[in-house]
């Protein structure tokens, strides 16, 4: 099948889950946690190592219907959350949106009709940014939380004259796509196995304030083969804090507005807002502004000599 076929697909899954009420995002989650273990069980047979617990694969799963599968799912969807490393990011928080449980053993079945892993990489990478980028186009707000389209970043990255001894960050790093773009231009420029290792578990850096958002970054960076022992990806508000690591390339789609205001009660018993700001040492400005904010991370977060591109 061409990749726009496979995207289809997929797609085409989602008519199962709106039976069930699962909006286009936790669709795009809830799918992507079972396309994970069908991939993993795929590798496995093959001979690669796989670092699903036992009780949570694939295997065991498709197997079992009715409650009997509800309730393995969601107790695996528990015990992977619990996990170490990559796979516990991904699973962050994960949590089965299903209440149907013959809904779910459709999408089992359908899941487990297809063999994910006789597609190149390039083209499992399509699927999921396909999935991605449809549910930007069919959700009226927040589509840029999610996705930054590939032309726009592909343009951006081949500006940036990246090597693969470069250290590269996203401070908004979204589902990956300043990432993955990087990640191809500088595995290009090399043969050695030893920095390829390297540039896929220790170049890159993303950080994103939206746990399911991480998650879902995790996961598509792990199908392409980057952040396999993990550390690559953090859930947390970039702004909070500068770190202690500096980087060559900063490559971003930051996101735009002022930092929401708090609530609280003042002595003559009224409600009123008090501005939430940035208060770091290393800022020259403070402002609620999240953009100005965004810039002067970016700018504090390189080494001397470095690069931006917002």
């Amino acid at each position: 099948m061409s990749e726009k076929a496979i995207v289809a697909k997929v797609w085409n899954f989602a008519t199962i889950l709106r039976d069930s009420g699962v909006s286009y995002t936790e669709y795009v989650a809830q799918l992507s946690y079972l396309l994970f273990l069908k991939m993993e069980s795929e590798r496995e047979s093959i001979g690669e190592s796989s670092k699903i617990p036992t009780s949570c694969k694939w295997e065991r799963l498709i197997r079992l219907d009715g409650l009997e599968l509800e309730s393995a799912y969601n107790a695996a969807l528990a015990q992977l959350a619990k996990s170490e490393g990559v796979i516990g990011l991904i699973y962050n928080d994960a949590q089965n949106k299903i209440k149907e449980p013959a809904n779910l053993k459709k999408l089992f079945v359908l899941m487990d009709s297809e063999t994910w892993l006789g597609l190149n990489v390039d083209v499992k990478g399509a699927i999921y940014e396909g999935l991605l980028a449809k549910n930007a186009t069919e959700t009226k707000a927040g589509a840029g939380q999610y996705f930054t389209p590939r032309v726009l970043i592909d343009s951006i990255v081949g500006l940036m004259e990246l090597k693969p001894n470069m250290e590269v960050c996203d401070p908004a790093c979204g589902t990956g796509g300043f990432l993955l773009s990087a990640y191809e231009a500088m595995k290009a420029q090399t043969k050695d196995k030893e920095e390829l290792k390297r540039l896929q578990n220790e170049r890159l850096c993303g950080k994103d304030i939206t746990p399911l958002v991480a998650s879902l970054c995790a996961m598509n960076l792990y199908l392409h083969g980057i952040g396999g022992e993990g550390g690559i990806i953090e859930i947390g508000d970039s702004l909070s804090e500068l770190g202690n690591r500096r980087f060559d390339r900063v490559l971003t789609n930051p996101p735009f507005g002022k930092k929401s205001a708090t609530k609280i009660l003042a002595e003559n018993g009224k409600v009123k807002s008090q501005k939430d700001e940035y208060n770091r040492e290393d800022f020259f400005a403070t402002t609620s502004n999240k953009q100005l904010n965004f810039l002067q991370h970016i700018m504090n977060l390189l080494k001397i000599g470095g690069k931006a591109a917002v």
